[in-house]
């Protein structure tokens, strides 16, 4: 589990495709690697992902063939910003929401526009997840917990302040730029129960 609050802003300093394997991916950080333990989760852009090996400064991880179809992960080549957040621990200040690091699909940026220092991102979702989403509701896009703002047919907007536009990869999207999108828990379990009725 995850909060959705980045702890670190890391960089894809490799990328070994496999045939017929998993796609390898080492990860440059801030992090210390010797606190980092061989099978620990962490967050990258909101994908939970394993860690299989570390060396000083990185880890690697490996996403399937699964994962890079239903995620933006499978365009990531050396140099690609990634927000990082390690496994929520008990005891751990609980910051944004529930995330689970299982990311729903793949959202587009519409428009950004400044908003004093603020700038409003508009993003649209897949048609299957738009129900998912409500005015003050949560949403995880890229791993970063965010509160929407409105809602319209598969569009809603977010307001994005200066400090998550500098520790996050949101200082860098444009419109086009697709984001992986996991929505709020609560959301999926309630919509669920009411399918049943």
């Amino acid at each position: 589990m995850f909060t959705g609050i980045v702890t670190d802003f890391g960089e894809v300093r490799r990328v070994i495709r496999g045939l017929g394997r998993e796609t390898r991916f080492e990860i440059a950080s801030h992090y210390d690697s010797a606190t980092i333990a061989i099978g620990a989760s962490i967050a990258h852009n909101g994908v939970c992902l394993t860690v299989i090996e570390t060396g000083p400064g990185w880890h690697a991880v490996e996403a399937s063939a699964e994962t890079l179809s239903k995620t933006t992960l499978g365009g990531w080549v050396e140099g690609s910003r990634v927000n990082l957040e390690r496994a929520l621990k008990l005891g751990d200040e609980m910051g944004g929401h529930i995330v689970s690091g299982h990311v729903d699909g793949i959202a587009t940026v519409v428009s950004i526009t400044p908003e004093n220092e603020s700038k409003r991102y508009v993003f649209e979702t897949p048609v299957d997840l738009a129900k998912f989403v409500a005015p003050k509701g949560s949403v995880a896009l890229d791993g970063v917990s965010l509160t929407v703002n409105e809602v319209e047919g598969r569009r809603f907007g977010v307001n994005i302040i200066p400090h998550t536009q500098a520790v996050t990869t949101f200082g860098s999207y444009r419109p086009g730029d697709a984001v992986n999108m996991e929505i709020d828990m609560l959301a999926r379990y309630v919509a669920r129960l009411l399918e049943r009725e």
